[in-house]
């Protein structure tokens, strides 16, 4: 209907021949009317938008989408305040509850016939039943009217029907759904009966009281009163000295609720702080009582970096806050394999190397070659002359033999020892066997292997391989070993050779490399 309305509206101002050419333009012969033309919004368009543009209107709101509307929109209030009283506002309900009516009650027609005049006691505990009416101009504030029965009996079982017509104010804590009040009225409390119980009497009544009432919903509330009803007492003229207690439970339909959802009013925003007084406000800082540290990484968090381990990684960044690291991640470099070669270097890094002197430095288990386990030990081949460091020119096959192997396998190390037998004096032996060892270490170095790769010690006759008893136990003690340097030995090593000047010229037949001296023995 709006649609079919949209032209018309549109054309008001306009002569009625161009309104008709709008309307027939603006409904197609084929098209029923009211049909939605192709450029009404779908389901998800925003209607306000195109309303506001001039172009459609949203269909109009009916009672039910208008309640499930302002339903839907209070969910996000916390009960204890969706329902709370509105101004303007009225209440229609029922109470029931119990009554008890005092035992000096004057609620009798008098008999001057009768004894006592025609009083009687009435059953102290009695129902109580009615009807309320009330107003709410101000959610504070409210008046209310109500008429009831409590019906009893005499001491004879005799039926009366007492009851009460009455008004009230009512003031109340209007703030949530949970709703404290007091009120105080005043009315007609009587009874209805035969003559011959207590006859028909009307006598004026105070009441006042309070109690909680409870909005569960839009529309519906519980209620609960306690009260005292003052009235005359019998014997007593013109005074309200009479007690008559009351408790109501009443349940009440609540009528004019405003459509659109009552918004409570925000508390002011407090100041924005800074508890640490970093510069980073509490609502964003991570750390409210820990000063940022500025230095450049995640200065927006409001927490201060930490460094446990002390190599220089933010405890953030570090995959390792509590070792100490290098780079890329502050982790320490690993040795997984245990072969003492850390990670970043082993280049087998689940397999332990094998400690042979060759190769030791890449981590990887190995054999030593062949060649390289033939200058293992003993050197045959390499003799001096007597009593001297000079080497016996037979002495060099074997020696170049050394020198293609160590050049062969240039990371192999070695210790050059010397040895003598035990004839003659131990100190003069030990300076012998130490000039022998780097006399072959010079000529090693001379023929181009590495000093870094040699080193020399002289044993003297302390290491003896055979008897010292027999010329051929001494002559097998008088030797030059080679060792092959393993693992750290061999990576962090030791003094070099040093290099030993030729100290004249060999007999024919030798070669001088190293200073003459005596021998003990042979």
């Amino acid at each position: 209907m709006v649609l079919a309305l949209a032209p018309a509206v549109a054309g008001a101002g306009q002569p009625a021949e161009q309104r008709e050419a709008a309307e027939v333009s603006a409904t197609p012969a084929d098209e029923p009317t009211g049909q939605l033309d192709a450029r009404a919004p779908e389901s998800g368009d925003d209607w306000e938008t195109r309303r506001e543009e001039g172009g459609w209107e949203a269909p109009e709101e009916g009672p039910a989408e208008s309640d499930a509307r302002q339903t839907g929109e209070r969910k996000d209030i916390p009960w204890i305040r969706r329902w709370a009283p509105e101004a303007n506002t009225g209440e229609i309900g029922i109470y029931g509850g119990v009554l008890l009516l005092s035992a000096d009650h004057e609620l009798f027609e008098p008999d001057l016939d009768q004894d006592d005049q025609g009083f009687r006691p009435l059953r102290r505990v009695n129902p109580d039943l009615g009807l309320r009416i009330g107003y709410y101009p101000l959610r504070f504030f409210g008046l209310e009217a109500e008429g009831g029965v409590a019906p009893s009996r005499v001491d004879d079982g005799q039926g009366v029907m007492p009851f009460m017509v009455r008004g009230q104010v009512v003031g109340q804590l209007g703030l949530w759904s949970v709703t404290p009040f007091v009120l105080v009225g005043g009315g007609l409390i009587g009874v209805r009966s035969a003559r011959e119980a207590l006859g028909d009497d009307v006598d004026p009544a105070l009441h006042f009281g309070g109690g909680v009432k409870f909005y569960l919903d839009r529309w519906v509330s519980l209620r609960l009163d306690v009260r005292d009803v003052v009235s005359n007492r019998r014997g007593v003229e013109q005074t309200f000295e009479a007690h008559n207690l009351e408790a109501l439970l009443s349940l009440s339909i609540v009528l004019g609720r405003s459509r659109a959802q009552r918004k409570s009013t925000p508390p002011p925003p407090d100041e924005p702080r800074d508890s640490d007084g970093d510069g980073i406000f509490d609502d964003v800082d991570q750390c409210v009582d820990d000063p940022e540290t500025v230095n450049g990484f995640e200065d927006e968090d409001g927490c201060p970096e930490q460094d446990r381990d002390g190599d220089g990684f933010w405890d953030a960044q570090d995959a390792c806050p509590d070792e100490a690291g290098v780079e890329p991640d502050g982790c320490p470099i690993r040795d997984t394999d245990g072969d003492g070669i850390f990670d970043d270097v082993d280049q087998c890094v689940e397999e332990p190397e094998t400690e042979n002197g060759f190769e030791d430095a890449d981590g990887c288990p190995d054999a030593l070659p062949e060649a390289v386990e033939r200058f293992n030990g003993s050197i045959k081949g390499i003799t001096f002359e007597t009593n001297e460091a000079i080497i016996k020119r037979s002495s060099l096959p074997a020696l170049d033999e050394a020198v293609r192997t160590l050049t062969k396998y240039p990371d192999v190390r070695i210790e050059i020892s010397g040895h003598t037998d035990s004839k003659g004096a131990r100190d003069h032996n030990m300076d012998l066997s130490r000039r022998r060892a780097e006399s072959v270490a010079s000529y090693l170095i001379g023929m181009g292997v590495a000093e870094d790769r040699i080193t020399t010690v002289g044993y003297g006759p302390d290491v003896p391989v055979d008897s010292n008893a027999t010329r051929e136990g001494r002559a097998n003690n008088r030797r030059i070993e080679f060792r092959v340097l393993k693992g750290a030995e061999a990576r962090g090593g030791s003094e070099p050779a040093p290099a030993v000047e030729p100290a004249g010229t060999a007999a024919e037949g030798e070669v001088s490399v190293g200073a003459q001296g005596s021998e003990a023995g042979e």
